[in-house]
């Protein structure tokens, strides 16, 4: 599974240079697609673009990273494409799509089971840095859970000890009670050897906290990447088990973050949801979230937040 991973997100990468080019096709952009079954509604991400009279998309799907789109068909309003192939015990997933101004609709089939497609054009989120920002306040006290939520509190593992927020088990992913739109982050956190965990900028672009074998993922989905997107411009050395920080800055869709002290993503544009988000309402305001649904035993503290200065 992580070997499919990492080809899919290399491919992803290498699939970047076609998606900076827009085409004619009413298709062609970003968008925001809600899935919605009988039991359950989740959000997933396209792009598609022209290139020399083809069309490609890469689609970012519920969970794990961005990837291209194969058999993609597109006829005028129409698109089909494949978002997983089939696999000796899983038959692929399919989307029909149409298109009508700024909104889509359509069906996604795998096998027997039907869920409905609807989707609005993702927005740029093009805005000025402020010129100021707030003195950092803090998001988390040390002493108990206030100001955070689990997403499934029968299976939270998350406490407070020693002035640590730790993760004692795999479990629930925590949440901010509060939102936020632009904003400075700081955070610490201490990663253990083959730990797996993440930062989500407004509940939907994560930032990869994972000190996972060396080889395991690839630079888009290693330490410091923007999930399945941007990798970090530069490797720092591993430190499982030691305190290290990120400090994050998110105006619209940019995003800069200095990992202890070197930046590693510097006002790089975040092309959509990242896998896990909580939704696809990209031009609202959102949490800051921790995955906890991977492995036990990551830790965080001195979470603080700065705001642009009105």
């Amino acid at each position: 599974m992580k070997q499919l991973c990492m080809f899919l997100a290399l491919a992803a990468v290498l699939l970047v240079p076609a998606l900076s080019q827009k085409g004619n096709s009413p298709f062609a952009g970003r968008w925001d697609i809600t899935v919605s079954t009988q039991t359950d509604s989740y959000p997933d991400w396209m792009e598609l673009v022209e290139r020399e009279g083809k069309a490609e998309v890469r689609i970012q799907p519920r969970s794990g990273n961005v990837h291209p789109a194969t058999d993609v068909m597109l006829d005028g309003s129409h698109l089909t494409l494949t978002l997983t192939p089939a696999a000796p015990r899983a038959p692929a997933t399919v989307w029909e799509l149409t298109v009508a101004g700024d909104k889509l609709a359509g069906t996604q089939t795998r096998g027997d089971a039907t869920a409905r497609l609807a989707g609005v054009r993702a927005p740029e989120l093009k805005r000025d840095p402020p010129a100021a920002w707030t003195a950092p306040e803090p998001l988390f006290n040390g002493k108990d859970l206030t100001g955070w939520e689990p997403l499934t509190p029968a299976n939270n593992h998350w406490v407070v000890k020693d002035g640590v927020l730790l993760n004692e088990m795999r479990g629930a992913n925590l949440k901010s009670t509060r939102k936020f739109d632009d904003f400075k982050l700081h955070i610490e956190y201490n990663c253990p050897d083959d730990g797996n965990s993440g930062i989500y900028l407004r509940g939907r672009y994560e930032v990869q906290v994972e000190y996972e074998p060396v080889g395991d993922n690839s630079p888009v989905l290693s330490m410091g990447s923007i999930y399945g997107f941007l990798a970090p411009s530069v490797a720092l050395p591993r430190k499982p088990g030691q305190w290290e920080s990120y400090d994050v800055t998110l105006v619209g869709r940019r995003v800069t973050v200095v990992r202890n002290g070197v930046t590693i993503h510097d006002n790089q544009e975040i092309p959509g949801i990242t896998g896990g988000a909580l939704d696809g309402n990209e031009g609202e305001p959102g949490p800051f979230y921790l995955q906890g649904d991977h492995t036990g035993g990551m830790q965080y503290r001195n979470i603080t937040v700065s705001l642009p200065r009105r």
